[in-house]
């Protein structure tokens, strides 16, 4: 990031979190913050990545790592951002909104002794467990290695909770900066242990690798105690105390504990379908014995079954999904952190209006980028693979692998965006039970669609046709429902709307395959052009696609109508 782009951002930064509370600016704007702030965490997000991809390579150390790591991520969807935040922020924004500051503060410092007690306890017994399988279970190094990395981390879980729950009381408050700052500071912190690491060991051989996994590990849970920090002075500013002293069981939080189990299930669910996809992946790719030989396969019954993913798979998922959430971080999810507590406050309003205008809104921005994010980054897969990942460790074969993975998961970006605005409007209107359905749902159209893929020649690229095919289900089965839900939803307005935005993106794809056949295009596909590649295929196709989207007169509306909801300044 450029300094003139990073002083802009840290003065958006400082309005945000300075700006009256009486005077709500409006989602979209707060939306492009989170954004620019989101912008700058991938682009680090890729810098750790692409230093990862060069120094452990797809090999069973950047795999053990991967799958130990999504651990305290499953607890942070399941809690943090999951369960407990989607029954919260309604709760909670209605309380500001009905002027009782002082039974909000409670409830918020209540809720978070709650969290800290819940995941204090599944903390401890998480550690007892993986203590108890490291000693007792004979596993493979690959295997061993994953459950010791998981128990390093595992303290993660609650530092990452806490500060995604903490994330929850000031967005609610409209304040956005610091906490969409926050996975600055995880990124950070991995580059500089992946530097030093590689400085310290040789990370050519596996047992170089070893050490430096387990000092990046540490460097995990320094960045979660950073995390929570940071946000201590906003919190602070809009009026939350923690209070230890509080019992972490009233009334409201009842109410609350009651409204989050469905979420919980269904988060739960999905987060379950994340694990079986690490776990599939993991469990089913060949490895590499205590000798170091190659295992390729398992008897069974007395037969060899070969298994159907090869060395290194999960590693590769991991990083193919990297990049497929890379435009849906910066673009989807901060669009609906920021329309999240404006659906809230309006959700339960008789005249249900302005409920369905803010969501007609957020479709709208949802698919004005989701649909080019998914054609845009099909058609840029190969070289954006080759030009962040292909050096060291990191094989051309890899490449081919990853970029299989990361064009069927394209396809899918936009389903994978208009859920997250879907799904906060269920919860807002305080639906805990649609969003659960769905996310069984999805898990059992994934599981279908993916187990028989991976057999095939696709491979692990089956495992991410699964997940686009069971998305794109979910979510218009969840558009079905809101429409019958909200009748003035207008869905048949937004047909339209669909049509011209697929117009836009056919021109785009159009005007990057005629570019691709032009002359001055590189011929040659390896990684030493895949800069230029890059550079070519994204620049025409973002102006061709802007400029149909000019011609036909849509855009980004900047801000909100003046009458949104205004929150407790005492707050």
């Amino acid at each position: 990031m450029s300094q003139n782009a990073a002083n802009v951002v840290g003065v958006e930064v400082a309005q945000a979190e300075t700006a009256p509370a009486d005077k709500p600016v409006g989602f979209v704007r707060q939306a492009r913050l989170i954004s620019g702030l989101t912008l700058a965490s991938r682009v680090l997000g890729v810098v750790r990545e692409s230093l990862a991809a060069k120094f452990f390579g797809a090999g069973i150390v950047a795999s053990a790592f991967a799958v130990a790591f999504t651990i305290p991520n499953l607890f942070r969807k399941l809690f943090g951002e999951g369960a407990l935040s989607a029954a919260f922020i309604p709760l909670y924004a209605q309380s500001l909104k009905n002027d009782q500051s002082e039974t909000s503060r409670e409830f918020a410092a209540a809720t978070v002794n709650l969290l800290i007690v819940v995941l204090g306890v599944l903390t401890v017994l998480g550690e007892i467990i993986l203590w108890a399988v490291a000693h007792f279970i004979d596993l493979q190094p690959d295997r061993l290695l994953a459950v010791k990395l998981t128990a390093i981390m595992l303290p993660y879980a609650l530092l990452v909770c806490g500060m995604a729950f903490l994330s929850a009381i000031l967005q609610v408050h409209r304040r956005f900066g610091w906490s969409a700052a926050t996975p600055i500071v995880l990124n950070v912190a991995l580059i500089l242990g992946t530097i030093l690491g590689a400085r310290f060991w040789d990370m050519k051989t596996a047992a170089g690798q070893t050490k430096a996994v387990y000092f990046l590990s540490a460097f995990v849970l320094a960045a979660g105690v950073a995390q929570v920090l940071m946000l201590l002075p906003s919190l602070a500013a809009v009026g939350f105390r923690f209070d230890f002293r509080r019992t972490f069981w009233t009334p409201t939080v009842s109410i609350m504990v009651r409204l989050s189990m469905p979420v919980a299930i269904g988060a739960g669910v999905l987060q379950l379908s994340v694990l079986l996809d690490r776990g599939i992946s993991f469990f089913l790719a060949s490895s590499i014995d205590r000798n170091g030989n190659l295992i390729s396969g398992f008897e069974i019954f007395g037969h060899w079954v070969r298994y159907p993913l090869e060395l290194g798979a999960v590693a590769r998922l991991n990083w193919a999904q990297y990049l497929y959430q890379f435009p849906l971080g910066v673009f989807a999810i901060a669009l609906a952190t920021a329309i999240f507590p404006t659906l809230s406050a309006d959700a339960l309003d008789a005249n249900k209006q302005k409920f369905i205008g803010g969501l007609q809104r957020g479709i709208r921005v949802t698919l004005l980028e989701g649909l080019p994010a998914s054609i845009g980054l099909l058609l840029v897969a190969r070289p954006a693979v080759q030009l962040l990942f292909e050096r060291g460790n990191f094989t051309p074969a890899d490449t081919i692998w990853v970029t299989k993975s990361v064009q069927l998961y394209a396809l899918g970006i936009w389903a994978f965006s208009l859920n997250q605005i879907l799904s906060r409007a269920f919860f807002a209107m305080h639906d805990t039970i649609t969003p659960l359905v769905m996310a069984v749902i999805t898990l059992l159209i994934n599981l279908i669609v993916e187990l028989p893929l991976i057999f095939t020649p696709l491979k692990e690229a089956g495992m991410a046709a699964g997940t686009t095919v069971s998305f794109i289900v979910q979510v218009l089965l969840m558009l079905w429902l809101l429409r019958r839900r909200l009748p003035g939803l207008g869905l048949k307005s937004l047909a339209g709307y669909v049509g011209q935005l697929g117009c836009a993106t056919g021109v785009m794809t159009g005007v990057c395959s005629l570019v691709q056949k032009a002359p001055f295009f590189p011929a040659d596909q390896g990684k030493a052009t895949a800069w230029l590649r890059l550079g070519i295929l994204v620049i025409s196709g973002a102006a061709a696609y802007l400029g149909m989207c000019r011609v036909m007169g849509i855009g980004w509306k900047s801000d909100e109508p003046p009458d949104e909801p205004k929150v407790n300044p005492e707050c």
